[in-house]
């Protein structure tokens, strides 16, 4: 999976100054995507992951206008951003989460995810669900996966991967003293220091780059 990406649109944006509109139709894929799709979905299912298929959002537009990012998105299944080399413009969120006094929180992902199983992670991220705006997505994952709410929170980018998964990036500051307790879809965190130079030899470079170019704005 090709982790090389492109900046769609650049923040940042308070999370209520982006808005998402949903179309009624559901996207199409060709016959053998939808096949390969079935396919990875039962090769999960062998090795004993809980994920299922279901309906999440993909991109079909997005704008910039009057300090707003207004994203058109439409209906289409989950599994579509498995297939190997064209995830089908489907949107995840990510929301890079940071410690009051800067340190970065990072989590390793437990091996029966569909998606970078066994690799240290910023924050929080996944699917955005049927009629949801991906901002809201966010905190939503951030609740679900520490338990924890921020104390603010921005919208800083709108990037596609190589492979054609769709990612808005957010940032999340928690308040003085919050506490995170980790769900089932990490085996392992950890509090990152706020100095990216400092960071431990399991923060890969992807990762690095990404809070780097977070940090200085």
């Amino acid at each position: 999976m090709s982790l090389s990406a492109t900046i769609l649109a650049r923040g940042p944006w308070p999370a209520e100054r982006v808005h998402a509109s949903w179309h009624e139709e559901h996207y199409e894929p060709p016959e053998h995507h939808a096949e390969a799709a079935d396919a990875a979905i039962a090769a999960l299912r062998e090795r004993g992951s809980p994920s299922h298929d279901g309906l999440a959002a993909r991109l079909v537009a997005h704008t910039v206008r009057d300090d707003r990012l207004v994203l058109e998105l439409q209906p289409v299944r989950w599994a579509l951003r498995l297939v190997e080399g064209d995830a089908s413009s489907s949107v995840a969120a990510l929301c890079v989460t940071r410690a009051a006094d800067g340190r970065w929180l990072a989590g390793r992902r437990s091996a029966w995810l569909s998606s970078w199983a066994g690799r240290w992670a910023l924050g929080a991220g996944g699917a955005v669900d049927l009629g949801e705006s991906p901002a809201d997505t966010l905190a939503r994952e951030l609740d679900e996966e520490w338990s924890v709410a921020p104390e603010r929170l921005s919208v800083e980018a709108l990037v596609r991967l190589g492979h054609g998964l769709v990612m808005l990036v957010g940032l999340a500051w928690l308040p003085e003293g919050a506490e995170v307790t980790m769900d089932d879809e990490h085996d392992a965190y950890a509090w990152w220091p706020a100095d990216v130079e400092q960071w431990p030899g399991e923060a890969d470079e992807p990762l690095r780059r990404m809070a780097t170019l977070l940090a200085a704005r």
